[in-house]
């Protein structure tokens, strides 16, 4: 199996565990990256002020893999959203495609349509397998209570995602089981991190992942298992801010879920840059 990457924005810069972690993985799995080189922004934040500039940023990453034949891996839940989204409208409308092409024409790229995209923890659910998964575990994690979070964009909007059902999802829980952890339940586990207000009303954001992690505690999580870069930074890196807004204190452990693979598949706790988590985890969790 064999993918191009687009990293996106924020996982470079904020959360380069999450990055090392993953391609570590997916080659242990036998699944090559291929690196879509110089591909900036899928230009999701420009969605709702310029549509035409949304589409053009994506449509020039879509366009790159499409010279490299081959379909996208991502690991950002909002560049899933943003080019999956873009992918399906210039498929569709020749209008906006035409006017797409004649920009990408400055690059030396054409938008044909020719590629998929597809998050990792799809990929791995629908392409690869659970049972191909499990064959790599090497150290099952059956000490371990898991509280799985999605986000919004792997699964929303559903019409255009067309993966899962956002009301019943299962796929992150499947592949956490997978590891031997049990993936648990917890009240408002569908609901957002409140990342998308976070610049607009960070009281109101706090407040948000402040009850999320307060429900995650309470149904007695060793830790949560992220697979999208910011749901990351707002439950974990700003975790203290969290508690010190809320006057409580958390310390609940957050996890890449490739982090948490590749401790089970026999990678150590440095092979996983576990210590550049914001949240310490101790090693001993992982020890039974």
């Amino acid at each position: 199996m064999k993918y191009a990457l687009f990293s996106g924005c924020t996982i470079p810069l904020r959360v380069p565990n999450y990055e090392l972690a993953t391609r570590k993985v997916m080659d242990k799995l036998g699944i090559e990256l291929v690196d879509i080189e110089d591909g900036g922004c899928c230009g999701i934040y420009h969605e709702l002020i310029n549509e035409l500039a949304h589409l053009a940023m994506a449509g020039r990453i879509l366009a790159k893999a499409e010279d490299m034949g081959l379909d996208i891996m991502v690991m950002c839940n909002g560049c899933n959203e943003s080019l999956i989204k873009a992918n399906k409208k210039l498929k569709e409308d020749s209008e906006l495609r035409d006017k797409v092409n004649e920009i990408l024409s400055d690059f030396d790229l054409q938008f044909k349509g020719k590629v998929d995209v597809k998050h990792y923890v799809r990929l791995l659910y629908e392409d690869y397998g659970i049972d191909k998964v499990k064959e790599k575990v090497k150290i099952p994690l059956d000490n371990l209570k898991i509280a799985a979070f999605y986000g919004c964009h792997m699964l929303k909007p559903t019409k255009i995602i067309e993966f899962e059902d956002f009301e019943d999802p299962e796929s992150l829980d499947k592949l956490i089981e997978a590891t031997g952890a049990e993936s648990i339940d917890y009240y408002d586990k569908k609901m957002c991190c409140g990342g998308y207000v976070l610049a607009y009303d960070k009281d109101a954001a706090y407040n948000i992942s402040g009850q999320k992690l307060e429900n995650i505690k309470d149904a007695g999580a060793d830790a949560i298992v992220t697979i999208c870069p910011f749901c990351n930074i707002m439950l974990e890196s700003n975790q203290r801010a969290i508690g010190s807004h809320l006057e409580k204190e958390f310390k609940l452990p957050v996890m890449h879920y490739p982090q948490l693979l590749g401790i089970a598949m026999g990678f150590s706790y440095r092979d996983m840059a576990m210590e550049q988590n914001r949240v310490r985890i101790d090693p001993k969790l992982f020890e039974g």
